[in-house]
């Protein structure tokens, strides 16, 4: 079993009330969207193992994208900002001189990147503007917690796109990988 990364996996220091739950709670998605990570080499972190075209190389590059885009909207707000549609879809492009290794690391920098930046929120209700986007012609104001809790749905949606792919890939598991780090037996 390869050991998580604390910095992606464990919540953020020092943090109080609702701010502390919903830091853990990424923390610990951020766990179960890592275990169908586990021991791949780069050939299967860039298989096809289902009708998508989605591998689990190029969820790990598009949960980062997606995390690091979220996080510089609160801390960089940008009244004119506009989602690039072209940024969108590279997220879901693992190109050859990318490894998965890289990919890996890129999440586990992003994720130690949003743990900090949560250590110095100070105020959940605090509107952000968000791009506008062809889903979302109008401008839009999210608070900083909806703009959290999303980063966790999306983190969770994705956990279970890559266990889908891991199992089709090998019959790893999620739900039998946890059992198992937590000590059960399934001889």
């Amino acid at each position: 079993m390869e050991p998580p990364h604390p910095s992606t996996t464990e919540p953020a220091r020092g943090l109080g009330g609702e701010l502390a739950d919903i830091a853990a709670l990424l923390a610990d998605q951020r766990r179960t969207f890592l275990i169908p990570m586990r021991g791949l080499t780069e050939e299967q972190s860039r298989t096809h193992s289902t009708d998508s075209a989605l591998t689990l190389g190029s969820l790990v590059k598009h949960v980062t994208a997606t995390e690091a885009g979220w996080l510089k909207s609160i801390l960089e707000p940008d009244e004119n900002a506009v989602f690039n549609m072209a940024e969108g879809m590279e997220s879901h492009t693992v190109h050859p001189d990318e490894t998965f290794e890289q990919l890996l690391a890129a999440y586990h920098s992003t994720a130690a990147a949003t743990t900090a930046a949560l250590a110095a929120l100070d105020d959940l209700d605090r509107l952000v503007p968000l791009p506008v986007a062809p889903w979302q012609p109008e401008k839009e104001y999210w608070t900083v917690r909806r703009i959290l809790l999303h980063v966790l749905r999306e983190t969770a949606q994705h956990s279970g796109h890559a266990d889908i792919i891991r199992e089709q890939l090998d019959g790893a598991n999620t739900t039998i990988s946890m059992g198992a780090d937590a000590g059960m037996d399934f001889s």
